[in-house]
C-alpha cells in the first residue's frame, strides 16, 4: 500500500514552468531540432511521468506555432511575438508587470513567474495568454540586467548564517547571509548588502553584507538609509574632491574679455533665507529709450565642469542634488556648488545670460545669450524682497532681515525689485490667459534643533518675490529654448516637456472632486486648463485643498528630460527647457554647452547620444523626488511620536479596502486608520464612491470628510504612521481643532 502510495505520488509530480523552460532551451540550441528525450535530458528527467509531460507541452507549443517541427519528432524554437523585453515593476502583493515600449498594456506576471527578477530589472517575458481586454499574462524568461544589486534591510543574526530583510515594499523576499559574509553585523542591525546569487533551487537569493549603518530609527542610519535605497550618493569620491579643489576659480581680466561684461550693471539674487547656493540673479538697467534691460545671470557651471574629466561624469551620474529634510546631497562639490559657482554678493563671477529688452507693458522687443562677467551687488532672501514689495518701503525690520539687525535696501535696487514685480505680473497674467496651470501646492517644512529633532512644522508658499524670480527663470528657459528649437536646420537640444493630461485621470479626478461639490469641464483641452485652474483657486484655504492640489498633480503626465520637443503642457508654452539650475541640475549644464556650441556656429550634435543622457536625468530626478518624499514620511513620524496622547482634526485623503488615509490639516502628515481596527463594524469599500461603509450600521466614511484621529502607532524603522478615531467620548478633550 506505502509503495503504490509513493508511486502514485511519484507520477503525479508536476513539472512547473515547463514551457517556458523549453522555450529556452531550444532558443539557446538556435536552429538546432531537439527531440522530447534530448528536452528531457537538458531537464534531468528520467520518469515516464516527466517524459509524457515534455511531450505533451511540446505537442501545445506546436499547436501555438511557438516551435515548429523540423524531421519527424524534432523541433526547433520559432521566433514569435510571444517573447518580449521590458522592465519589471513589482506590486505590493508580490505580483508585478512587465512594461514594454511597444505594446500598449503591460504584462502581468503572476507571483510564481517572476522567476527572480527584482523590480526594476529589464527582462525577456514570454506572454502565454493574450486577452482581448486588460492585461495579457506571462511568465519571465530570463533577467538581462540588474536595476540594482544593492539593498537595505534588517539583518537577522542566527548561529550559522543570517537573514536580511529588505525595507523595499516592492521587494518579495529576503536574502540569505552566509555566516562568513555577515561583515560583523550585529542582530537587529540596518545594513547595506550586495546581491550575489540566486541559485536554482534555494528559496532565497544569497548576498552580502557591504556596510553596517546603524540602529534602525537613529536619524543618520535613517536619511544614509534613504539614499542607499535609491542608489543616491553620500558623498563625494576623494579624488572628485581633489579634482575640484585643485581648479582655478579666480576671475581673469584675459578670460573676462572673451564676455560681456556687465559687472558695472546693477545686480542682485532673490533665494530662500537658508539657501547656500545662488545659481540665479537679475540684473536691471532703464534704457535711453525707456525699456528695461533685465539679464537673467546663471552660474556659468559648464567653465569649471569640462566633458570628460571625473568632475563631469560625477555630476552626470549624480544628474541632480537631493534635497532631504536636513540636507543637501549636491551634485557639485562644496569648492564649486557654495563657492566659485555661486552668485554671492559683492563677488565678481563668470556667468552664462539671457538678457532681454522689456517695454513698460512687459513686451520683449530684444533678446541676447551668451557668457558674460557680473557682480552681485546684493543678496535677499524671499521674506526681504516681499517686505519691499508689499510696503515700498526700503527699511528692512529685524525680524525679516538675513542679519537679524534692521537695514536700508537702496533706492536703485528697491525701485528695480518694484519695478520687476510689476513686470512679472504682466506676464504672469498673459502666462495664464494662454492655458498655463496655476499649482501652488503647500510644502511642508521642519524647524529642527541642533540634533536634527523636529520641533515644529511650517509651510512653504509661494508669494509675489518667489513669483517674480519664477517668471524671469521661466522666460529665460522658454526664450534658450525657442532660439535653439526654432532654428534651421533642426539642431539637437534638451528640452523639458510636459504631455497632455491623461483621460482617465481626468475622468477619475471629476469623480472625486465632484464629492466636494466642484466640477470640472472635459470637452475640449481649453476647457479642461480653465476649469483646473478654477479647480485650484477654489480649494485655497480649505480643509481639502492639499490633497485636492495632490490629485490633480497626479492627473498630469511626468515632465522629463528629452531631445524630442512636444511643448510643455502645465506651462502652456512650445517650447521649453531648463537653463537656470546647473549648480543642482546636470540638464542645466547640457543646455549651456550646446548653446554655446550653436552660438559658435556649430553643426547639430547626436540625437541618440544626448537623448540616452536625457533619460538618464530623468530616472536620477524621479529617484530623488522619492528620496526626498521619504525623508519627509520619516520626519512626520518623528515628529508625531512626540504627539502620541493629542488629538487632531483631519480629512480621508484616501480610501482603500484596506484602509482609510487620513491628513491631519495642522501639519499635512498623512497616516492610516486600517479597516481591521475599526471595531464597531465589518467595513465595505465601495471604490465608485470612494467610500468605506458599515455593513449592520450604514455607518459611511467618504474622501473628504473630516475626522478627528489621534496616533496609534508611530514605526520610524517601516515608515508607517497609524491613526485610530477619537472616541466620541473624548472629542471634547480635543486638543488641536482646524482653527
Amino acid at each position: 500500500m506505502g509503495r503504490r502510495s509513493n508511486s502514485q505520488k511519484k507520477k503525479s509530480t508536476k513539472l512547473t514552468n515547463l514551457d517556458v523552460k523549453i522555450l529556452q532551451i531550444m532558443k539557446k540550441m538556435g536552429n538546432q531540432p531537439m527531440n522530447y528525450k534530448q528536452i528531457a535530458g537538458k531537464l534531468k528527467v528520467t520518469d515516464a511521468s516527466g517524459r509524457n509531460q515534455i511531450i505533451k507541452k511540446i505537442a501545445q507549443l506546436a499547436a501555438k506555432q511557438q516551435i515548429e517541427e523540423q524531421g519527424r519528432g524534432k523541433y526547433v524554437f520559432k521566433a514569435s511575438e510571444s517573447i518580449y523585453t521590458g522592465v519589471v515593476d513589482v506590486t505590493s502583493k508580490g505580483s508585478a508587470y512587465v512594461i514594454v515600449e511597444e505594446l500598449e498594456e503591460d504584462i502581468f506576471i503572476p507571483s510564481n513567474a517572476i522567476n527572480t527578477a527584482f523590480n526594476g530589472d529589464t527582462v525577456e517575458v514570454y506572454v502565454y495568454r493574450r486577452k482581448r481586454k486588460g492585461n495579457h499574462e506571462g511568465e519571465i524568461n530570463r533577467i538581462i540586467k540588474r536595476k540594482r544589486t544593492e539593498f537595505i534591510g534588517v539583518i537577522q543574526v542566527k548561529e550559522n548564517f543570517a537573514f536580511v530583510e529588505i525595507q523595499d515594499h516592492k521587494m518579495y523576499t529576503d536574502f540569505f547571509i552566509p555566516k562568513e559574509k555577515t561583515n560583523g553585523a550585529n542582530n537587529g542591525e540596518m545594513v547595506l548588502i550586495e546581491f550575489e546569487d540566486w541559485p536554482e533551487k534555494a528559496d532565497s537569493p544569497f548576498g552580502s553584507v557591504k556596510e553596517v549603518l546603524g540602529i534602525p530609527g537613529e536619524h543618520e542610519t535613517e536619511i544614509h538609509a534613504i539614499l542607499l535605497q535609491y542608489g543616491l550618493p553620500y558623498e563625494f569620491p576623494k579624488k572628485v574632491e581633489q579634482y575640484a579643489n585643485e581648479i582655478d576659480t579666480s576671475i581673469t581680466e584675459e578670460e573676462v574679455a572673451k564676455r560681456r561684461d556687465m559687472r558695472k550693471t546693477l545686480t542682485f539674487t532673490i533665494d530662500p533665507k537658508d539657501a547656500k547656493d545662488f545659481d540665479d540673479a537679475l540684473s536691471f538697467k532703464i534704457l535711453e529709450n525707456g525699456n528695461y534691460e533685465i539679464g537673467v545671470h546663471i552660474a556659468d557651471v559648464s567653465h569649471y565642469v569640462q566633458p570628460g574629466t571625473i568632475l563631469d561624469d560625477e555630476a552626470y551620474e549624480r544628474a541632480t542634488s537631493v534635497y532631504l529634510v536636513d540636507r543637501v546631497v549636491p551634485m557639485l562639490p562644496e569648492i564649486l556648488s557654495n563657492n566659485a559657482c555661486s552668485l554671492r554678493p559683492h563677488e565678481e563671477k563668470y556667468t552664462f545670460s539671457a538678457v532681454f529688452e522689456v517695454t513698460d507693458k512687459a513686451e520683449l522687443v530684444g533678446e541676447w545669450f551668451g557668457r558674460t562677467a557680473t557682480y552681485s551687488d546684493a543678496r535677499f532672501a524671499y521674506e526681504e524682497a516681499q517686505q519691499v514689495i508689499e510696503t515700498g518701503e526700503t527699511f528692512i525690520p529685524a525680524a525679516i532681515s538675513l542679519t537679524g539687525e534692521e537695514y536700508e535696501v537702496s533706492k536703485p535696487i528697491a525701485e528695480a525689485i518694484l519695478k520687476l514685480d510689476e513686470l512679472a505680473k504682466i506676464m504672469r497674467q498673459a502666462r495664464m490667459k494662454s492655458g498655463a496651470l496655476s499649482f501652488d501646492k503647500t510644502e511642508v517644512k521642519f524647524n529642527l534643533d541642533e540634533n536634527n529633532e523636529p520641533i515644529g512644522v511650517f509651510f512653504k508658499t509661494s508669494k509675489d518675490a518667489n513669483k517674480l524670480i519664477e517668471e524671469f527663470m521661466l522666460l529665460a528657459n522658454k526664450k534658450v529654448s525657442e532660439f535653439i528649437g526654432k532654428q534651421d536646420p533642426k539642431k539637437t537640444f534638451v528640452y523639458r516637456v510636459h504631455d497632455e493630461p491623461n483621460e482617465e485621470k481626468l475622468a477619475s479626478l471629476q469623480t472625486v472632486v465632484s464629492q466636494f461639490g466642484y466640477t470640472l469641464n472635459l470637452q475640449n483641452k481649453k476647457t479642461v486648463t480653465s476649469s483646473l485652474n478654477q479647480l485650484l483657486s477654489d480649494v485655497k484655504g480649505k480643509g481639502e485643498q492639499n490633497m485636492v492640489d495632490t490629485l490633480a498633480i497626479r492627473t498630469m503626465s511626468k515632465a522629463i528630460y528629452t531631445t524630442q520637443n512636444i511643448g510643455h503642457y502645465g506651462l502652456a508654452f512650445d517650447h521649453y527647457s531648463h537653463f537656470t539650475s546647473p549648480i543642482r541640475r546636470y540638464p542645466d549644464v547640457m543646455a549651456h554647452r550646446l548653446l554655446q556650441h550653436y552660438l559658435d556656429g556649430g553643426k547639430s550634435v547626436s540625437e541618440e547620444e544626448f537623448e540616452e543622457k536625457c533619460k538618464h536625468s530623468s530616472e536620477m530626478e524621479g529617484l530623488a523626488s522619492n528620496a526626498e518624499r521619504d525623508s519627509i514620511k520619516f520626519m512626520q513620524i518623528k515628529f508625531m511620536q512626540e504627539h502620541q496622547h493629542e488629538s487632531f482634526a483631519g480629512v480621508i485623503s484616501g480610501v482603500t479596502e484596506w484602509g482609510i488615509y487620513v491628513e491631519i490639516i495642522q501639519n499635512k502628515c498623512e497616516g492610516m486608520i486600517r479597516l481591521r481596527d475599526l471595531n464597531d463594524d465589518h467595513y465595505q469599500f465601495i471604490q465608485d464612491e470612494y467610500a468605506i461603509v458599515g455593513k449592520r450600521t450604514g455607518k459611511k466614511y467618504v474622501l473628504g470628510d473630516e475626522v478627528l484621529v489621534k496616533v496609534k502607532n508611530a514605526d520610524l524603522i517601516k515608515r508607517h504612521l497609524d491613526f485610530t478615531f477619537v472616541d466620541p467620548n473624548e472629542q471634547e478633550e480635543l486638543v488641536h481643532s482646524t482653527k
